[in-house]
């Protein structure tokens, strides 16, 4: 294992990181409304400039695990992983022109309350349901997989850090409500950028160019762009990666509740499409550098690779020992890196934190006060101290799943998986909603229930080939003992063959999220056409706003001439039940208008 070293100039940079974080909180306490509304509190009032939310849309989506995971793929498998930014600019027009406009006119806090308004109560529980399930894994992950990798070769306690970092975001994130969140996303975002831009910098420095650098990742076979091969079992191809990760960023982007929830901080929805455009760009410059710094630290041990000469524990911790090995000598910038990568984190769990205290505000408690007949009690006020409560009561467990994933050693890769399997089949439903008129609420949950089962057995299920390194050399290390175990480990990955593990299990992981989509999309549309033929005698017409502006053009007249409820925030104030299941023609006329 790499020797710890972290100085005192070190952990008064990542302690003043901690510092300006938490001040961001406390500022936006005590100015402005004082974080005294709902509307404040978990959507900024509603009018924060582009700027910010287009850098907390990318902070959200850039965690610390993904600074430390896209600088190993490029250094463990080549480069031909950049190619997944194609994605994010062919993507970006759909969220923003296809779905956020429903959201946006909707202005409901939680974007669940769509599926109400479109399918029904169970179909928007049933989807919140597997959102919180999703983040909450997810929010201890994002915490403790940087801690691991960052106390395994700087020294600092994994204790501390996931405390300092837990404590701080949890703070700042209840006093603050959403605008110390974004605020607090672009101050994080630029030491990401700062992290990264230290370990490409140093790494070209000692290369003796950013040339040298890409000479050595060509000549080591790192430099690949352009797989074209139509085996789906190939871990990442250009189809893989631009249809894969398109799908992968519309799940975040088109219809994920933290995603969404930043969107509607915006006065308009030209501006909230704004914002998503802007956060392109930023987003595609951070993933590119990042990928970049894995080439750079491949020029460092090209000829004695510190995973085989077990100087690390694993590929995760390559970008840290770098910063240890080269920039130790540089008192400060250790701790400047540090803040970046737990930057990520902050960013991250901030989001999820908010989110999940939205969702359980308006899709658990509100309706079950409105069941209980007492949700006139739930007044603005009330609503806004719970809400802090829940932000506090999340924050907490965010520190306790830290705790409890060191404690599982297959959590990490597990939760991981299901972030993009839960995503796929919760994209396909609201895209079931917005695109399909003849859907309805059976085949909604239907497909909702077989796309996730499906896509959870092939991401949990295996066993699974082991992932195809590409080849390392110890050539350099002082201790010869290193070449025979490489050449051992080599041997040993000869003899194994793919083809011996079930098919679905090769499967690259960038087809998970296509497969959860599809399968909840056709089931959902052949589950709805046979339920609605046996089952329902007249159509179940909804308001023509509540589907995508793509289909709204080629919508049946009786769609277009429905004026059954009206949507603006009507949902979040009075769950109205003919317009929550979709009312029929004749229950028109009788149906309440807000």
């Amino acid at each position: 294992m790499a020797e710890p070293t972290f100085g005192v100039e070190d952990y008064l940079v990542f302690a003043l990181m901690l510092l300006i974080s938490a001040a961001i909180g406390i500022y936006y306490r005590f100015t402005g409304g004082k974080q005294k509304t709902i509307r404040e509190y978990l959507l900024a009032d509603k009018n924060m400039s582009i700027v910010p939310v287009a850098f907390s849309l990318m902070a959200s989506f850039m965690s610390a695990v993904t600074l430390l995971g896209v600088s190993s793929e490029n250094y463990s498998y080549g480069t031909q992983f950049v190619m997944i930014n194609i994605s994010y600019g062919l993507a970006t027009p759909i969220a923003a022109y296809g779905y956020l406009p429903v959201f946006y006119e909707l202005q409901a806090t939680s974007a669940y309350a769509y599926l109400e308004r479109r399918f029904g109560k169970a179909t928007r529980l049933c989807a919140s349901v597997a959102f919180s399930f999703q983040m909450i894994l997810y929010m201890g992950i994002v915490l403790y997989a940087p801690a691991l990798a960052l106390s395994a070769v700087t020294g600092i306690s994994l204790l501390a850090s996931i405390l300092s970092v837990g404590i701080v975001c949890t703070f700042y994130s209840t006093i603050g409500g959403m605008k110390a969140v974004l605020v607090t996303d672009v101050f994080q975002s630029v030491l990401m950028f700062a992290a990264v831009y230290c370990v490409i910098i140093k790494g070209a420095i000692d290369a003796e160019g950013l040339d040298k650098i890409w000479q050595i990742a060509y000549e080591g076979g790192r430099i690949e762009f352009f797989n074209f091969s139509f085996d789906p079992t190939v871990r990442h191809t250009v189809w893989s990666l631009v249809i894969g990760g398109g799908f992968t960023y519309l799940t975040l982007y088109a219809v994920n509740q933290a995603q969404i929830q930043r969107l509607l901080c915006v006065k308009s929805l030209k501006k909230s499409q704004q914002a998503l455009w802007l956060n392109w760009p930023i987003l595609t410059a951070l993933s590119l550098s990042t990928s970049f710094s894995g080439l750079a630290i491949y020029s460092r041990y090209y000829d004695c690779d510190p995973y085989e000469e077990k100087r690390i524990a694993s590929k995760d911790q390559l970008l840290p020992l770098f910063v240890v090995d080269t920039l130790s000598n540089l008192p400060g910038l250790p701790g400047l890196f540090v803040a970046g990568i737990f930057s990520g984190s902050l960013s991250t769990v901030s989001s999820a934190v908010n989110s999940l205290a939205a969702v359980t505000l308006e899709d658990y408690i509100r309706p079950i006060l409105a069941r209980m007949g007492k949700s006139e009690k739930l007044s603005d006020k009330n609503s806004t101290f719970l809400s802090k409560i829940l932000v506090l009561l999340y924050g907490s467990l965010c520190i306790g799943m830290a705790f409890v994933a060191q404690n599982l050693g297959g959590v990490l890769q597990a939760s991981l998986t299901i972030f993009g399997v839960v995503g796929g089949p919760l994209f396909g439903t609201f895209t079931l909603g917005m695109f399909f008129w003849i859907s309805n609420q059976v085949g909604a949950i239907s497909g909702l229930a077989i796309g996730m089962a499906i896509s959870l057995w092939i991401g949990f299920g295996g066993p699974k080939p082991p992932p195809p390194y590409l080849p390392v050399s110890t050539e350099g290390c002082e201790d010869p003992t290193y070449r025979l175990l490489r050449m051992a480990n080599a041997t040993t990955a000869a003899i194994k063959d793919d083809s011996e593990y079930f098919y679905l299990y090769r499967l690259s992981y960038m087809w998970y999220v296509v497969i959860g989509f599809f399968v909840t999309l056709l089931v959902g549309i052949v589950v709805s056409f046979i339920y609605g033929k046996l089952f329902l005698k007249e159509t179940q017409l909804v308001e023509a706003n509540l589907f995508s502006p793509f289909i709204q053009r080629i919508l049946p007249r009786e769609f277009k001439e429905f004026k059954g409820v009206a949507t603006i925030g009507s949902l979040d104030r009075d769950m109205h039940k003919v317009g929550a299941r979709g009312a029929r023609v004749s229950d028109v006329e009788t149906s309440t208008k807000f």
